[in-house]
């Protein structure tokens, strides 16, 4: 079992004879992804290296390979657009990659998506891996995950493929791996990814990577401290920002007090949440918690 995607996936990739989705395609599909269809208008009947049938639209997609998920590599521009076509195709998970995207377009964007029922991950995010079930949805590195019971879930991309990296080396898997992207907008937050690997049967621990800026950790922290079981380890990033100074993600500001590191670590801590002063600090904490009888 994993949490959002699994074996049972059918991909859609909207953009697939761009730049940036074809070459996502060729990884995802190399790693085991179950690739059904392409979307980029205008181009519908031709195939993707002659394997993958590409369509002028998502519900045309849909109709003829009964596509289950979509994932975005669209210009910012087109972007939330392409997330409300697939939202309206009925497609019940969209990955959204793409970076730039307007906040008054996803502000738009959301609520429909939320009319539909559909979940969103993203945007400016890795998209998410399963690494059990030969499942890559987005831009985290297939060679550096291994199957196992550890789930992870951040709001930075690169972060996400440095711990991953540590615990693929030193011997401890992953459940499902989330990047949820660090707009100020996004779909899916620490807490949807919590309660879902809170439920899952086959994760043992958490790993979440959070950042200054805004109060989605404290939050996160909180929901821990009431509802999850659990162990938790924590990370924040940009601990030496300085104060109002934008540091790569759009929601990574601090405002007042409400979003610096300090703030957050100390949430975590009254939660319960083990604390990574670095990153490879992952190792240590998850063996930890492999010694109290849980499984990594």
């Amino acid at each position: 079992m994993s949490i959002f995607a699994d074996a049972a996936t059918r991909l859609v990739i909207q953009g697939i004879t761009g730049r940036e989705g074809s070459f996502h395609a060729r990884q995802m599909i190399e790693y085991g992804t179950n690739v059904v269809a392409g979307v980029t208008p205008g181009k519908g009947g031709q195939t993707f290296e002659g394997k993958v049938p590409v369509f002028n639209t998502v519900a045309d997609a849909v109709r003829a390979t009964a596509a289950n998920t979509a994932v975005i590599y669209v210009p910012p521009m087109g972007a939330a657009a392409a997330v409300i076509e697939s939202a309206d195709a009925g497609i019940p998970l969209v990955v959204c990659i793409t970076e730039g995207i307007p906040v008054m377009h996803m502000s738009r964007a959301m609520p429909f998506v939320r009319s539909r029922g559909a979940r969103l991950i993203g945007p400016n995010c890795p998209g998410l891996i399963t690494p059990g079930s030969r499942t890559k949805i987005g831009i985290i590195p297939g060679n550096i995950c291994s199957a196992g019971r550890v789930g992870l879930v951040s709001r930075s991309g690169t972060l996400t493929y440095e711990v991953v990296n540590h615990l693929t080396r030193n011997g401890i898997g992953q459940s499902t791996c989330v990047g949820i992207g660090g707009d100020p907008i996004i779909g899916t937050n620490f807490i949807d990814c919590l309660a879902a690997f809170e439920a899952d049967p086959e994760t043992d621990a958490i790993v979440m990577i959070g950042e200054i800026g805004g109060t989605d950790e404290q939050n996160a922290a909180a929901f821990v401290r009431e509802k999850v079981t659990k162990p938790v380890v924590g990370f924040i990033a940009g601990q030496t920002a300085p104060k109002g100074r934008r540091m790569g993600h759009a929601g990574a500001i601090i405002s007042g007090s409400s979003g610096t590191a300090e703030e957050k670590l100390a949430a975590f801590e009254a939660a319960g949440i083990e604390i990574m002063r670095r990153p490879v600090d992952v190792v240590t904490l998850l063996e930890k918690a492999r010694q109290n009888g849980v499984k990594t």
